[in-house]
């Protein structure tokens, strides 16, 4: 254990018989110190167990506290959006309110409310994934941030690369900005290897719906139609809708790309016979090391922290084998990136 973890967990006993009679009791705005290391989760839709987003964030919130010595059951608090995420807010502010610190919000659709809840609790520091802070002025608010059409361009790559039809397909789980970066580098890498590539791309549910990420069967339609026009490979960046795609590259004996965590892992036999790759979104490490660095007291605030390809936030998995035969390709361009060589667009 650390020195400062120790520290951490050396007064946390007198601090939770304490915490009711002393308001924002659990730290200061540049992170750890002599506070308990409590943290606080609020899921994106479909919370835990999606096999994707979210499960890759709570991965990294496990990792920082076993580091820290904490207890993963007693240590953390996991709350979950209703259906149509109009409780949010709440979550957020319970979670302050319950003194845990730091407080991590999964997903930009928390984007339109954090900034005025973290100003409401400036002894308690907040982050969330997938939003860009620096110009909200909230000096205990940290933004998560990836190079999603980075990866997705290497998604795109690999599709093409791999595709006997010379077309593919994407399926979106939110009409946003954010999906669209993956749709935007999932086409640019197809297109820079096969110019004439087909691409179908279809949108779960509109902008402000989040429902799209938590609809596995509007997936698999999704999916069964592009390989029914013809597509051989289809990418996903729909969240637990992404088990529906799997489906139905299974039945149509295809091939998918999954996100975010490497979901060969996670997925059944069947499945791991079609999922040639995740484009790899390391939202647990973003996080584990958002936590150590609030730990450690080394926090800046009120700033993102970028993950992408030269950072190693943002991959392709190789988990079965399916595109080994192609990683000089993938290298390649994965370098040109780096480079500069190549500037991957964000908007389709």
């Amino acid at each position: 254990m650390t020195k400062a973890a120790a520290l951490l967990l050396a007064g946390s006993l007198a601090l939770a018989a304490c915490a009711s009679d002393d308001e924002n009791s659990s730290g200061g705005t540049s992170g750890g110190g002599e506070g308990d290391l409590k943290v606080g989760v609020a899921y994106d839709t479909g919370g835990r167990g999606d096999k994707s987003f979210n499960d890759s964030a709570i991965a990294g919130v496990e990792a920082a506290v076993k580091a820290a010595g904490g207890d993963v059951k007693e240590d953390i608090q996991e709350l979950s959006p209703n259906a149509d995420g109009s409780d949010r807010a709440e979550l957020l502010t319970q979670l302050a309110e319950n003194d845990f610190n730091p407080v991590i919000a999964v997903g930009f659709a928390y984007g339109d409310i954090i900034g005025d809840i973290a100003a409401e609790y400036p002894d308690t520091q907040f982050a969330i994934v997938d939003t860009s802070v620096s110009e909200m002025g909230v000096d205990n608010l940290t933004g998560l941030v990836f190079a999603e059409e980075e990866g997705s361009f290497l998604a795109g790559v690999a599709a093409a690369s791999k595709s006997a039809t010379g077309h593919v397909g994407f399926v979106g789980g939110q009409e946003s900005p954010l999906i669209g970066k993956f749709q935007a580098g999932f086409e640019a890498g197809a297109k820079a290897v096969n110019p004439d590539v087909i691409v179908d791309v279809k949108y779960l549910s509109p902008a402000g719906d989040p429902s799209g990420f938590g609809d596995p069967e509007g997936g698999k339609v999704a999916a069964q139609g592009m390989y029914q026009a013809g597509a051989d490979i289809v990418f996903h960046a729909a969240g637990g809708s992404g088990e529906g795609v799997f489906e139905a590259a299974v039945e149509a004996g295809q091939r998918a790309i999954g996100v975010d965590s490497d979901q060969y892992l996670s997925a059944s036999a069947e499945q791991q016979a079609v999922i040639m790759t995740s484009m790899l979104k390391r939202v647990d490490n973003a996080v584990e090391g958002y936590i150590e660095d609030f730990a450690a007291g080394d926090l800046e605030g009120g700033s993102d922290i970028l993950n992408d390809l030269e950072t190693g936030g943002i991959a392709l998995s190789t988990s079965g084998g399916f595109i080994d035969d192609i990683q000089d390709v993938i290298e390649d361009y994965r370098q040109q990136i780096i480079d500069g060589d190549i500037e991957v667009p964000t908007t389709p």
